[in-house]
């Protein structure tokens, strides 16, 4: 029974239609059923599921015996195996189990990846150069961005400001060795952005290195010096032109007259006045007229200007009055601005606005000084009480005329002793290479008391002390500035 009963187990390696006609003797029934049963235990049904799947064999030591473990080797265990042997471990069992995911919807293919940043280009330097980050954009220039034509033109046109004035000559040195050197209107901003920052030497520099120049070219040189207190240079400058035939316009004489009322220079203004009409046909307008008030006034002759207003061919326009109360405002002439500002607004009633508008009390405004030396900029305000007290010097005599406010003398001599820009110049000569110029910025008129201390400073050190106040630039040299102390 008991072998009949086993015939029905699906044995491994036997077919059906065998088992089926195979007959056992009784006495081999209980072999046979040992074998049966060892047999059934190694291939266990293949249609039955497990609930999970076998374990991984473990990598190190005696691999566990039973229905998922691998064949074992029948060789020797004594003998060693053969070295050239790989022996490759065989794949897991078959899972018939879906798969976890079977019923979730196919996952997209992974994104690609992102690309890399493009490198920095002349649109990334103009960008800069608008935020007012020069550094950063000579940084880039240095870690080798090349820009075009416009993109030069563009980050000269950002350093008109004194501060920039490094940032502007290292622009420049990459601009001189680029194929774009030629460029004339470049040329020219440069020479416009040097002017302003009060660096004329760097703009003859540029000047001397131009291939061709303009008309424009001459005209900014000229300027330039006249806007730096320097109009002996630029009337040299007017003869070199004239030298190398370039014929001078209208707009050549304004620049002249500029220059000649920086320098003080009353002669030479009425003559090259003369010669415009005179030699070279060139009819002189109002500004023409207004250049040669101002060359008289700036040199002290009021008087000599309200003669000349009264001969002009033709009725004074508002412009001329209003030049005429600038100059004497800051000639301390209130009588003559009194009257230029009455005739001024008897022609235009659109200025007594301006004029005659009350302005509430004004609040004390502190001196703010800027020092550009070692690419670094600080700052100096007035301290609001001065409490230490400084010695006399022997040779400089405080003006106390400068000093408005009501208190007693010798308070008046501290108060001049701790001006913003003097503070700026002691720090620059004391953290500056010796003989090295100082640039000094002050938001404010700088006044006469601190203008003669600074010439004095500049005679003493030996070095040049440019400062730039609300109104122009005053180079300090050898104990004289270049405004022939007039401002």
């Amino acid at each position: 029974m008991l072998a009949v009963n086993l015939f029905k187990l699906r044995l491994p390696g036997f077919p059906l239609p065998l088992l089926t006609s195979l007959k056992v003797s009784p006495a081999d029934s209980q072999t046979l059923a040992i074998r049966c049963l060892s047999a059934s235990y190694i291939a266990p049904n293949s249609f039955q599921r497990h609930p999970s799947p076998p374990p991984p064999p473990p990598t190190h030591g005696p691999r566990p015996s039973g229905p998922y473990s691998y064949p074992q080797d029948h060789r020797n265990p004594n003998q060693w195996p053969p070295q050239n042997q790989h022996h490759q471990r065989p794949p897991p069992p078959f899972d018939r189990r879906p798969p976890v995911d079977a019923g979730r919807p196919p996952v997209a293919d992974d994104p690609p990846p992102l690309l890399a940043a493009p490198p920095p280009g002349p649109v990334d330097l103009v960008a800069l150069a608008q935020q007012g980050k020069l550094k950063e954009a000579v940084d880039l220039l240095n870690q080798g961005v090349r820009p075009d034509s416009p993109t030069f033109f563009d980050l000269i046109a950002f350093c008109s400001d004194s501060k920039h004035l490094d940032e502007l000559k290292k622009i420049y040195e990459f601009f001189f060795r680029s194929p774009f050197r030629a460029d004339l209107q470049i040329n020219n901003k440069l020479l416009e952005m040097f002017s302003k920052c009060g660096s004329v030497i760097d703009a003859r520099r540029v000047f001397d290195r131009m291939p061709d120049r303009t008309m424009d070219s001459w005209h900014l040189m000229i300027d330039g010096y006249a806007v730096n207190n320097l109009g002996d240079d630029g009337l040299q400058m007017f003869e070199e032109m004239r030298k190398v035939g370039v014929l001078p316009t209208g707009s050549t004489f304004l620049s002249v007259l500029a220059a000649c009322a920086s320098a003080e220079a009353v002669e030479e203004g009425f003559i090259h006045f003369d010669a415009m009409h005179k030699e070279h046909g060139i009819p002189p307008q109002v500004e023409h007229y207004i250049g040669l008030i101002e060359v008289l006034g700036k040199s002290g002759h009021l008087n000599e200007a309200m003669e000349f207003i009264e001969k002009l061919p033709f009725e004074p326009p508002v412009a001329v009055w209003e030049a005429m109360m600038n100059l004497a405002r800051s000639q301390g002439d209130v009588d003559l601005e009194d009257r230029a500002v009455e005739l001024m607004t008897f022609l235009d009633p659109s200025k007594i606005l301006l004029s005659k508008i009350p302005t509430p009390t004004a609040k004390r405004r502190s001196g703010l000084n800027m020092l550009d030396g070692r690419n670094k900029l600080g700052e100096y305000r007035l301290p609001p009480k001065i409490e230490t007290k400084v010695v006399k010097e022997q040779v400089y005599v405080p003006d106390t005329r400068y000093v408005l406010h009501d208190i007693d003398q010798e308070a008046k001599e501290q108060a001049l002793l701790y001006h913003s820009e003097r503070l700026a110049i002691a720090y620059g000569l004391i953290s500056t290479p010796a003989r090295t110029p100082l640039r000094i910025i002050k938001n404010l008129r700088i006044c006469g008391d601190c203008h003669n201390a600074i010439k004095i400073m500049s005679r003493i050190v030996g070095r040049e002390l440019i400062v730039r106040d609300n109104k122009r630039f005053h180079h300090f040299k050898d104990g004289k500035c270049s405004c022939g102390d007039y401002w």
